[in-house]
């Protein structure tokens, strides 16, 4: 969901104070100990979402070659809410008939399930949100079966906007999500924490302390390559925050729904990849082209993303719309994307030394699933105009 109006505040003095006692501490529930990967159900369906659309997508994604490819999760986002009950216990609407059946259903395809509420009052599309419920709210979604919770800050924004200072609206925030993490804790369900609100108040540095296994970092994402471009090349200098049971989120993935072309899709996976975001489709897995499927299985693409170490990795270099980013993988190789920003194709050359390297490199074109051999002097590439050449390279 869309936040209209970003309030980005500074964080108190005592709170930066106590930034360095919690800052790159692992989750100790074992939870996302990689980036969670699955599918959403917001970019494509948005209002639209109901039963038998999840119902498909589970399918797809097991028929497809998704599951086996690592994807787990199937997330349903907004609107999916009803009334609450006489005891304030949330109901879901028409569109659910039966949230419990449902939850059976995707785990009897080896597949987890996932769910959306709010902070506050309302959720950003007006339905139901778990201020004063959460206690409630999270013993329904763990009955319910739920494994994952994307809680999106949009519905506190008002009582944030009429706060004092800048401190004392980062507090209601920060108890906010601590408040659904002990919700959380307290069902004995391990239910994966999705803070969803923007990168306000430089969240990757306190979203550990509140229980997130991942928080956005951005606004939302749109299929556009602008959109995308914006969001995923910010990302530099956030690895150091990133890593198992804590990832930076630049959102979701856009991949086959039809706004970008190849290279931009291609684009959007070797970065979110080299980030170690989670990848969670936002596509129809049932009406997937053999290509978009293609991109969101490639193992290579993934085993970069899913990588044992959990290290992010950040931009290396840059000269206009060139970018090289880097990311250390546990086998001692890296994943080096080289990246072209501009319309148009550009050439440029690429200096192993300068990544680290000391002597004649191996490295293997991830898309093109080839192994280029032994390059021993510095490489020049001819990258598409918003595209990528996506290596792994090792000593």
């Amino acid at each position: 969901m869309r936040l209209s109006t970003l309030r980005v505040t500074c964080l108190s003095v005592a709170a930066l104070s106590m930034f360095g006692s919690f800052i790159g501490n692992a989750q100790t529930d074992g939870l996302a100990s990689r980036p969670p990967m699955g599918w959403n159900s917001w970019n494509h369906f948005h209002r639209n979402v109901d039963d038998a659309a999840v119902r498909a997508q589970a399918d797809a994604m097991v028929s497809s070659g998704m599951r086996d490819a690592g994807y787990v999760y199937v997330n349903i986002d907004d609107t999916w809410q009803g009334e609450r009950d006489a005891q304030g216990n949330i109901q879901a609407n028409s569109r659910f008939p039966d949230m419990k059946a449902l939850a059976d259903y995707v785990h009897s395809k080896g597949l987890k399930i996932g769910i959306y509420s709010s902070p506050g009052a309302l959720t950003c599309a007006k339905f139901a949100g778990s201020l004063g419920h959460e206690v409630q709210d999270a013993r329904t979604y763990a009955a319910w079966g739920m494994d994952y919770l994307k809680y999106d800050l949009c519905g506190l924004r008002e009582q944030m906007k009429v706060a004092a200072t800048p401190e004392e609206a980062h507090k209601i925030m920060f108890d906010a999500y601590i408040k659904m993490r002990d919700a959380l804790k307290a069902t004995g369900r391990p239910i994966v924490y999705s803070l969803c609100q923007y990168g306000n108040d430089a969240v990757w540095r306190w979203g550990t302390e509140v229980g997130g296994n991942l928080w956005r970092t951005t606004g939302d994402i749109s299929d556009k390559y602008s959109s995308m471009e914006a969001i995923g090349f910010s990302q530099a200098g956030l690895a150091k925050f990133a890593g198992p049971g804590h990832w930076n989120d630049p959102d979701m993935l856009e991949v086959g729904n039809g706004g970008m072309n190849a290279d931009e899709y291609r684009t959007h996976m070797s970065l979110w990849a080299i980030l170690a975001a989670p990848l969670l489709a936002g596509n129809d897995l049932s009406t997937m082209t053999a290509e978009t499927k293609a991109m969101l299985t490639n193992r290579d693409v993934i085993a970069v993303d899913q990588d044992a170490a959990g290290k992010q990795g950040d931009r290396a270099w840059v000269e206009g719309p060139l970018e090289i980013w880097v990311r250390q993988l546990a086998d001692g190789s890296k994943a080096v994307g080289v990246f072209n920003r501009h319309p148009s194709p550009l050439t440029t050359t690429v200096d192993f030394k300068a990544l680290g390297f000391t002597r004649a490199v191996k490295a293997r074109d991830i898309w093109q699933g080839k192994d280029m051999g032994t390059i021993s002097a510095p490489f020049t590439a001819k990258i598409p105009g918003h595209g990528v050449l996506f290596l792994k390279v090792s000593q």
